[in-house]
């Protein structure tokens, strides 16, 4: 398959599970009505950001049913319970009859104001491996992930055609303009940055909206939403509102990855002897 629709689903999120369950089925009907075969929705979308315990289970089976009544391929991000105390920032990609293809254990675990991850969530133990679909190979990960190009790297080594980010990423209210700024285009910027080292095209499907800090802690989280696609040279195919709520479809060709790998060939060119320092957490 040389091209695929994808739909990219940016919501609000409410203490309300179920509502933010019938938001995401109507938005993902939306989007499959427009033509796209592959949707994606944010991380942790059936439940305020401020993590609570769920069962991935049931969620799971509603969206299974749902992606086979469709005929399309979906990527959820769920709180995965594997045990007591054992849980995982988890996407789970639904193939088009309903079943699971395979999930992602988020590798990468915060730990900073209003977003203190770790408290929660085990790193993950899968690895960097793509998932086999029908619509190809998904290199999917999860928010944090996106700030390290070795995860970007070792997804594409692996074999995916496609870099895939739930996310959830906002900014502190209580910064100045000038600093929210920053974020959101160092945000982008690096992304757009594993498409280009990888000629990779790269999905980054952010929440929205302004979330409380249920603790009183920090001043919340305003959630800048500014979803993305991201074509393998870095260009911008289709980009989100920053406040609202939104459907957006872009069109993906995987054929452009193999034609700008022969005139940028940076997989042929990686010094593979001489990086071996990468294995040290800092050059002292």
């Amino acid at each position: 398959m040389s091209h695929i629709n994808v739909g990219m689903i940016q919501q609000t999120c409410s203490a309300d599970r179920d509502t933010n369950i019938a938001k995401s089925c109507s938005a993902i009907r939306s989007a499959a009505e427009q033509g796209a075969q592959l949707i994606v929705l944010q991380e942790l979308h059936t439940s305020l950001y401020f993590c609570q315990t769920e069962n991935p289970g049931p969620s799971t089976e509603h969206f299974g049913q749902l992606a086979k009544e469709l005929g399309v391929v979906l990527v959820l991000s769920l709180f995965e319970r594997r045990a007591s105390g054992l849980y995982h920032n988890t996407a789970v990609v639904l193939e088009k009859d309903g079943s699971i293809a395979g999930r992602y254990r988020k590798m990468h675990i915060p730990d900073d104001p209003g977003y203190y991850e770790k408290f929660y969530f085990t790193p993950g133990d899968l690895g960097f491996e793509p998932i086999e679909t029908s619509l190809g190979k998904l290199g999917v990960l999860v928010c944090w992930d996106q700030w390290y190009p070795e995860a970007a790297r070792l997804m594409t080594l692996a074999g995916a055609e496609l870099l895939i980010y739930p996310t959830a990423i906002g900014y502190d209210p209580t910064d100045s303009a000038e600093e929210q700024q920053r974020q959101r285009d160092a945000w982008m910027t690096v992304q757009r940055g594993h498409a280009i080292a990888n000629a990779t095209p790269l999905l980054a499907v952010n929440r929205v909206g302004f979330e409380e800090d249920p603790s009183g802690t920090t001043a919340g989280a305003q959630f800048w939403g500014s979803s993305f696609a991201a074509g393998c040279q870095g260009e911008i195919l289709v980009q989100g509102s920053d406040t609202e709520e939104q459907v957006l479809l872009v069109e993906i060709d995987y054929k452009r990855s193999e034609q700008v790998r022969r005139i940028w060939p940076f997989l042929r060119d990686r010094r593979i002897d001489a990086y071996q320092d990468l294995f040290k957490r800092y050059r002292d």
